[in-house]
């Protein structure tokens, strides 16, 4: 095991082993315990009780965090020349379709969310191998796929994000920044927990939501009650 840091261990000794911290609580203590020189991204990671190998168990959505993730959201519309000067407007970063395709068959994958419409899903299909790794392939679901491109990148640029339960039950997202104030890091909190529990699977059964940890980039995971968010 590697040896921790003076930095990481003062931060660690400001967190009390095996304590179950509120959620206000904890959203103060992750600013405190925050030692790097850059603004730290702060992150969720909730444990449910489900079997996501399971179809009926598979936890997937989206949710709009009321103060935005902090992070300046790197967006591409593909879609077609009709669609360009709405996407623009709306902010975009990259607007465009086959010279963009071609890129991404090359290997460029320099974004964070990919917008696109129906029509152009088919020529985004041999592109999965690229796209499915990084999560960047567009999906109905998460809203990615629509004639509404406007709407779509506004919310995304807004603060609205998608997440998936991995192979091992864990939901992981990026809910803000350490500079946010303690209330804005606890209401992105509770707006993602709670879009959790609305979206429990009929098909799980026992404790639903197993442990829920936020922590920043470089200091240790504050473990919270799932009884007190």
């Amino acid at each position: 095991m590697a040896k921790l840091t003076k930095k990481q261990k003062e931060a660690a000794s400001k967190i009390e082993k095996n304590k179950l911290y509120s959620l206000k609580d904890a959203s103060a203590l992750i600013k405190t315990v925050a030692s790097a020189k850059f603004d730290e991204s702060v992150d969720i990671a909730v444990r449910l009780g489900v079997d996501p190998r399971k179809a009926n168990q598979m936890v997937r959505g989206v949710v709009t965090l009321p103060h935005g993730t902090g992070k300046d959201v790197r967006v591409l519309a593909l879609v077609t020349p009709d669609k360009e000067a709405e996407a623009k407007a709306a902010g975009a970063d990259h607007v465009g379709l086959d010279d963009y395709l071609q890129k991404i068959k090359d290997g460029w994958t320099d974004v964070d969310v990919i917008i696109t419409m129906p029509s152009v899903m088919g020529k985004l299909g041999p592109l999965g191998r690229v796209l499915g790794p990084r999560g960047l392939m567009p999906n109905p679901k998460t809203g990615t796929v629509t004639m509404d491109v406007a709407k779509a990148v506004q919310e995304v640029k807004a603060g609205k994000i998608d997440f998936k339960v991995d192979k091992t039950g864990i939901v992981h997202a990026g809910i803000g920044k350490v500079s946010f104030d303690a209330d804005k890091i606890s209401e992105n909190a509770h707006e993602i927990i709670q879009t959790l529990i609305k979206l429990k699977p009929t098909a799980a059964k026992g404790t639903y939501i197993k442990s829920i940890h936020i922590s920043s980039t470089m200091s240790p995971a504050i473990a919270l009650d799932p009884k007190a968010v």
